[in-house]
């Protein structure tokens, strides 16, 4: 419904505005900050309701600060719709306030089921005024309500345990706002002729609320910082611990190739024989990712570096690691392969505790190498299997961790261990530093995002060859 108004002079506009300017600025401000938080959590990308309680209450209080303003009232009076909604978002307030308060952890158990019960009572009051206009008793009856509830939330706050400085500037903040939202209720309800200071306490409310949280972000930026850091530390670590690359052998070219997928990973190779006589390979890959990984990671170094002994016997060395491991890697597992090449005998042995096989390219075709146990670090009664073949001159190994053959496309495909015989093959005539970029090169654009750590070993037989630098 709407009545006909008469019309405005430029006076009482002008006059309406310098009343209402500071109050239509406070009222600006308040939402923005709500508008801020509110992006800020769309931003994230995470359901923070803390953020998105505090957007709600600032965004209608500062609304209803707006709506009470005489100019909007000079505007729109003559509608008795806007004169109705102007009253029921009075009731609407307190309700992302309780919601607020509830994710801020200031409420006790007792305590939240009386708030939802005043939501209720307060939506029915907002519901009630829009259909039948303002109501004193409403009003009297949200004046005690919000009393009584601003005193108990306070008393809640004192009462608490926490005493960092952070919740000491939030509860100053909070009891200078309810101070003022006590007395504007107050005043309210006994019909006192003085002017609304409410909007003052909150925006002291406000200015703690965004002490803390510059506060706050702050120290996630200085410690995010030193994260960093001491993870570039623990990068050059893990480096550290893998070998700079196979010496010059007259029968063995090596090439190895990592690419984690964070600052540190769970992927791991060493060379546990390395000489003209015998090449002994191993590729390991740890269960999870980032620093647990790859601590567990420097600890299968420890296992293999304790197997040295072992390491013409794959069989035994993997199982000589899983008992070093065994109880050891916080319920974390460890897939692994190992290769020993002898050229005296010109034979290969190879064994492996849940990795995927390896593979052989010998006169243009890929074979697999399978000889599976159980993976290591998980059941100390596992036990493990040689299997033995024949090496020829120009056969070529291919030593990798899963996440080259599980790396997914955009539509969801593996790359897929044909796809990586297929490019074994079309490698096979250029050097095994090559072939090993090769390979990473193009699992990386077949991935639309690299989901896990990339490792390949490739080693060529060869007879009094002369090695490429890997």
């Amino acid at each position: 419904m709407y009545i006909r108004a008469p019309e405005l002079t430029a006076d009482q506009v002008l006059q309406a505005f310098h009343h209402d300017a500071p109050s239509l600025f406070l009222g600006a401000m308040i939402v923005a900050v709500g508008l801020v938080a509110a992006a800020f959590s769309a931003i994230r990308r995470k359901h923070d309701p803390l953020l998105i309680y505090f957007a709600l209450f600032a965004a209608v209080y500062g609304l209803r600060m707006w709506m009470r303003s005489d100019l909007l009232s000079l505007t729109m009076q003559g509608s008795s719709f806007y004169f109705k909604i102007t009253h029921a978002i009075d009731f609407v307030i307190p309700i992302p306030a309780f919601l607020f308060f509830d994710a801020a952890g200031l409420l006790h158990r007792w305590s939240k089921t009386a708030g939802y019960a005043m939501g209720i009572v307060l939506g029915a009051f907002a519901l009630a005024t829009l259909v039948f206009g303002p109501q004193d008793i409403f009003y009297r009856i949200t004046g005690v309500f919000v009393i009584a509830a601003l005193i108990v939330l306070v008393g809640r706050s004192m009462r608490s345990a926490s005493v960092t400085q952070d919740f000491i500037v939030i509860r100053r903040g909070l009891v200078i706002f309810v101070v003022f939202a006590v007395w504007e209720n107050i005043r309210g309800m006994l019909g006192l002729p003085f002017p609304n200071v409410e909007p003052i306490g909150f925006v002291a409310f406000l200015i703690a609320l965004g002490y803390v949280a510059a506060r706050q972000t702050l120290r996630r930026d200085q410690q995010l910082s030193e994260i960093q850091k001491e993870l570039e530390v623990a990068r050059r670590i893990q480096l550290s611990i893998l070998p700079d690359g196979f010496p010059n052998s007259a029968n063995f070219l090596v090439a190895a190739r990592y690419v984690p997928m964070t600052s540190v990973a769970g992927d791991f190779y060493d060379f546990v024989a390395a000489d003209n006589q015998r090449a002994g390979l191993l590729i390991a890959d740890v269960s999870g990712h980032g620093v647990p990984a790859a601590l567990i990671a420097s600890m299968v170094k420890v296992a293999a570096t304790s197997q040295r002994a072992n390491a013409a016997n794959p069989a035994r060395l993997l199982a000589g690691m899983n008992s070093v491991l065994c109880g050891n890697t916080q319920q974390q597992f460890v897939t692994a392969a190992y290769v020993y090449l002898d050229s005296q005998t010109r034979k290969l042995h190879y064994s492996a505790a849940g990795h995927p096989p390896m593979l052989l390219l010998r006169d243009g075709e890929v074979r697999e190498v399978v000889e599976n146990g159980l993976m290591l670090a998980a059941f100390d009664f596992a036990t493990y299997s040689n299997a033995t073949h024949l090496l020829k001159p120009g056969d070529r190994l291919l030593l990798y961790t899963d996440g080259i053959v599980e790396a997914e496309s955009a539509k969801g495909e593996f790359f897929g261990q044909e796809s990586l015989s297929t490019l074994l093959r079309q490698t096979s005539a250029i050097a095994p530093a090559f072939a090993a970029d090769r390979i990473i090169s193009a699992v990386q654009q077949w991935a639309a995002s690299q989901d896990d750590d990339l490792t390949v070993l490739i080693c060529d037989y060869v007879e009094n060859g002369v090695a490429q630098a890997s």
